[in-house]
């Protein structure tokens, strides 16, 4: 399997209680997904809190990731950037730590012109020397969307194979590109348009059903259903705070978010300790 096919989780980034990157727990999460149902991680992405890592940090994981869990899954390096060089210095700093691929995402804040989009890339591809480069389309992040058209002219780029969509409104297949679900809601609807897979949050805690979407496809409808609520919840407030909150009740060490992301609150906490009990991954709490 190509390391932009299957299920990959959008891992978060366990953090120790002063508040560093624990690449021990890390290593011991990220084989845990594998596990249970994940073809691969996606490390240091958006749900791995890229924008409050440094460098260093950042890379370290990377190549701790790739040494301990390299041969059991693939490993996509999050090496994207708004600042070109920067990009490109993440993304050759990924290759040489071993990544299997690199998710590139569009430069946000600077608003760039489809030209520049197309100049960015360019270097980011040239940069990853073969390694198989992943867009990431994220309008609600990145303020600037790249429709179909332009990732049609992506994909003649050497390098550039997949893109993970997360504009709902226009997943649709690219003549070039494997596409991947970049929202857990639309994973089964990308199957069904014949999509490669997913880049996925909610996996962290129903990954052996998620997979269940790629091995059962007469029952993808059915499966996609039970999930709603999980996917729904894990994203109630800004993430990974969720995620990190169910990732600890089911006993992970994964540590709070970094500002300006905020844990979750009380309210919050319940709202995910329920969901969790309804799909019978925990007890109910009695209320009181």
């Amino acid at each position: 399997m190509r390391p932009y096919e299957g299920l990959l989780t959008a891992m978060v980034t366990p953090f120790s209680a002063d508040g560093r990157v624990d690449e021990e727990a890390a290593v011991a999460l990220g084989r845990h997904l594998l596990d249970h149902g994940s073809d691969g991680l996606v490390i240091c992405g958006t749900t791995g809190e890229s924008a409050t890592l440094d460098d260093d940090e950042q890379l370290s994981l990377i190549a701790a990731m790739v040494r301990e869990l390299g041969d059991e899954g693939a490993i996509v390096a999050g090496a994207g950037s708004n600042d070109t060089r920067h990009a490109v210095h993440l993304t050759e700093r990924a290759v040489e730590a071993g990544a299997h691929a690199v998710l590139s995402v569009t430069p946000y804040y600077n608003k760039p012109s489809a030209r520049g989009i197309r100049l960015h890339f360019a270097e980011v591809a040239r940069a990853a020397g073969g390694v198989p480069v992943i867009l990431y389309n994220i309008p609600g992040r990145c303020v600037v969307n790249m429709p179909p058209a332009l990732l049609a002219e992506l994909a003649e780029l050497d390098g550039v194979e997949a893109v993970k969509q997360a504009n709902s409104d226009e997943l649709q297949p690219i003549d070039g590109l494997a596409i991947l679900a970049g929202n857990d809601d639309i994973l089964a609807r990308n199957l069904e348009l014949g999509g490669a897979g997913g880049i996925c949050v909610a996996s962290h805690v129903v990954g052996d059903e998620m997979r269940r979407l790629f091995d059962e496809p007469q029952r993808r409808a059915e499966i996609d259903a039970s999930l709603r609520e999980i996917y729904k919840v894990l994203f109630i407030t800004n993430s990974p705070a969720p995620t990190k909150a169910a990732l600890a009740m089911l006993g992970h060490e994964v540590g709070g978010t970094r500002l300006p992301i905020a844990d979750c609150d009380e309210d919050e906490l319940a709202a995910v300790r329920a969901a969790l009990a309804r799909h019978g991954l925990l007890q109910e709490v009695p209320t009181t």
